[in-house]
């Protein structure tokens, strides 16, 4: 804005006259008697702490003797003074919570005071990936203190953060991690170019970048991985992906990902790993139940009555019997449903929405059923889909599953378990052919990888991991030496 005027004088005059227009810009001009100098301070009161500058900057501006102003760096006990006769610099840096130091009204050079205020909440517990054993500290809305709770777990100069500007008028601060040395180059350059790339005037939230850099934006299937956990960043950082980090988003995106990554909690590594392949293959089956039951129960009653137990058959013969509708018809209405409950009791403050929830689950599902608009046995179905939807740890897999079950539920109807096969291929030929940041999203089913099967659908035991996801294609392939875990228990037992 300030850069369009070409002279100097100019241009001060104008940045003067449209900053006063706001009520909290202020503009104070100050005399030091020692030096017989007349020097003045602006800066956006709402951005500034202004009892820094009542403490670290006046007091040692209006009693030390100074000449000039690049003598302000000598004196003013900040760890953030920046001398510049950058007149583009100006809205920047007052935007950013700087002070603009001028004396004796000089234009040619000028002094930039570090002093921005921090608002912001402290390190909570995480409420979208809350796990029992493990950290309980979860990212907030300052990059700077995000961006900490990596740097002490893992404090080594090979963490490389390099920093971005994107957004017209949000100006947002967006920084890319990753271990120099292990990360692929090829990763790095492909998340810093399609981040250098973006075009959009206003990035408040990381979901911003997820939409933007993906590969397939037509897809309702996240390509970027999206924590709220710093122990997590810091074990893919490990591993060789990258994170993006996001000024104002408590969500920290992780790529490349692949779609089993998206069942799989990071609690899992906490626990025993028979345990935590227990409860991932748990996960997965519940996911695949959650999207075909109410399918096969459309397919199944619709055109393949012979499927059914015969002592199973008098069972839904009375349930259906006083139904008026066709069960593709009774299934659309209960699952419409459940969606209305869910995003009612999303929107709605905490404990009013977990009243809706029960509440309203429970009186619509027996009034339907009293009313026979629906068979009870169905009711059982729809609420079991809906609870094991819930098991997904990512919440944006969960959106991708609740919206998958309705083309199922609609090619059931029309073509039976046919109809199901023919979706199915549909969805899986998609899944081929998407990819996260260039890699394959599908891996390590396509392409068939063994070695990254090992943390997949089943977590192997730590020390049958020693290399890194080849899907990566990190610089180190090994995380450890082949035989360091065998070497320490021998010497253990001598």
């Amino acid at each position: 804005m300030f850069n369009l005027f070409r002279n100097k004088n100019v241009e001060r005059e104008s940045l003067d006259k449209i900053l006063a227009k706001s009520e909290d810009f202020k503009c104070i001009e100050f005399f030091n008697n020692k030096s017989n100098i007349t020097f003045s301070l602006k800066f956006i009161a709402t951005l500034v702490d202004e009892k820094t500058i009542q403490e670290s900057v006046l007091p040692y501006l209006l009693e030390e003797n100074f000449k000039q102003i690049e003598d302000v760096k000598q004196i003013i006990p900040l760890a953030d003074v920046q001398l510049s006769d950058d007149l583009s610099l100006i809205e920047q840096k007052l935007f950013n919570g700087s002070v603009l130091l001028t004396v004796n009204g000089k234009d040619n050079m000028f002094c930039f005071l570090g002093a921005r205020k921090e608002v912001g909440r402290n390190v909570s517990l995480p409420e979208v990936e809350f796990s029992v054993i493990g950290p309980k500290e979860s990212f907030v809305e300052s990059i700077d203190q995000n961006l900490n709770l990596i740097r002490k777990r893992i404090p080594v100069k090979e963490l490389i953060m390099e920093k971005l500007t994107v957004g017209s008028l949000s100006k947002t601060k967006v920084a890319i991690l990753y271990i120099d040395g292990i990360a692929n180059p090829e990763n790095v350059n492909t998340v810093r170019q399609r981040i250098k790339g973006i075009e959009f005037d206003e990035i408040t939230d990381s979901s911003y970048i997820v939409q933007i850099i993906s590969d397939n934006q037509n897809s309702p299937f996240p390509q970027l991985l999206d924590t709220e956990r710093p122990d997590r960043i810091s074990a893919i950082l490990a591993e060789g992906k990258v994170a993006v980090f996001v000024d104002g988003s408590p969500h920290a995106l992780i790529g490349p990902t692949t779609l089993v990554e998206f069942f799989s909690s990071f609690e899992d590594y906490y626990l025993n790993w028979i345990l935590s392949s227990f409860f991932r293959l748990i996960r997965l089956f519940a996911v695949v139940f959650s999207v075909l039951v109410t399918p096969v129960y459309v397919a199944t009653l619709s055109y393949h009555y012979e499927l059914i137990p015969q002592d199973l058959m008098s069972t839904l013969v009375a349930s259906r019997r006083a139904i008026p509708f066709p069960p593709f018809l009774e299934a659309l209405f209960l699952e419409l449903t459940i969606e209305l409950l869910r995003e009612a009791g999303a929107r709605l403050p905490t404990k009013v929405g977990q009243t809706i929830g029960i509440v309203g689950g429970i009186v619509i599902g027996t009034a339907s059923v009293e009313a026979g608009l629906t068979s009870n046995i169905l009711l059982i179905f729809i609420a079991l889909a809906a609870l094991a939807s819930f098991t997904t740890p990512v919440y944006r897999i969960g959106n991708t599953i609740r919206l998958l079950r309705f083309p199922f539920l609609l090619f059931a109807e029309l073509w039976g378990l046919l109809g199901i096969i023919v979706c199915f291929c549909f969805l899986l030929t998609h899944l081929i052919r998407l990819t996260s940041l260039g890699r394959p999203y599908l891996e390590p089913l396509y392409p068939p990888r063994m070695q990254d099967l090992k943390d997949a659908f089943i977590r192997l035991s730590f020390d049958k991991q020693r290399k890194r996801p080849f899907l990566l294609k990190t610089k180190q392939p090994n995380r450890f030496p082949k035989k360091a875990a065998k070497e320490k228990k021998d010497i253990e037992d001598e």
